[in-house]
């Protein structure tokens, strides 16, 4: 089984490293005979030091200009030679716990993909209860955060990949497509529990509990107008770091 790790990073110069880390870290501990794995770095249009850390870190680095996190994840996903993709975002650490989950997962044969639940270190209550809600409504849709999506890599080209309609909930809408697509042979989409993917809490120190509300409230209210429109989505695309 060959594993193609995909990340897309946006002036990620911070957070690269630590990512980048703690894959090698996962990957060392959960290392099995035939197995093997490849790491390519989205830079998706960084105007900082992304792309030569990453490189220095040993990933392969390719660019796309166009800064869409569903682009930039296609993009990854078409220089990939794995037989199973795993989409991490770069402000995001993997644990070999996870890792070995998800190992587990495919060699068990029974999935398209997977998704896992999330932690946040130090987020204030309201966050926290914002977070623990996204994290009811994905265990019980088998919805993947955009955290970390994994899948065949048959099934994501079958489907179409990410969808380049939408700025953001992309991982959403192809959830539910690997999931029709696995239903049709047998396999399930499943949401893995037991270890988190802890996740940067960077949006909840960036942002004001007035600013996030009002960003969740556009795409409720306005789904596809505010998905498909960048300007709309400023909690994503306005660029603080």
């Amino acid at each position: 089984m060959h594993l193609s790790i995909i990340i897309p990073a946006f002036n990620e110069e911070r957070l690269i490293e630590r990512c980048l880390r703690s894959i090698s870290v996962s990957l060392a501990a959960n290392r099995a005979a035939g197995s093997t794995s490849e790491i390519i770095v989205v830079d998706n249009n960084s105007t900082d030091n992304t792309a030569h850390l990453a490189r220095q870190a040993g990933a392969q680095v390719v660019f796309e200009p166009i800064n869409q996190i569903g682009r930039a994840r296609n993009t990854g996903a078409a220089q990939a030679t794995g037989d199973w993709l795993l989409f991490l975002d770069a402000d995001s650490v993997l644990n070999p716990g996870l890792l070995a989950d998800i190992l587990r997962a495919i060699e068990d044969g029974r999935s398209v993909g997977c998704g896992c639940t999330l932690r946040m270190q130090g987020i204030p209550w309201w966050a926290n209860s914002i977070l623990q809600l996204w994290m009811g409504a994905s265990i019980l849709f088998h919805w993947a955060s955009g955290a970390l999506l994994v899948c065949r890599s048959d099934a994501f080209r079958d489907v179409g990949g990410f969808t380049q309609e939408l700025y953001a909930a992309e991982e959403i809408r192809l959830s539910k497509q690997l999931k029709r697509w696995g239903r049709e042979r047998g396999l399930q989409f499943i949401i893995l529990r037991k270890h988190p993917l802890e996740t940067s809490a960077r949006k909840v120190t960036l942002y004001s509990a007035r600013e996030i509300t009002a960003q969740i409230l556009r795409v409720l209210l306005h789904p596809r107008r505010t998905l498909q429109d960048k300007k709309q989505l400023s909690v994503w695309y306005d660029g603080r770091r």
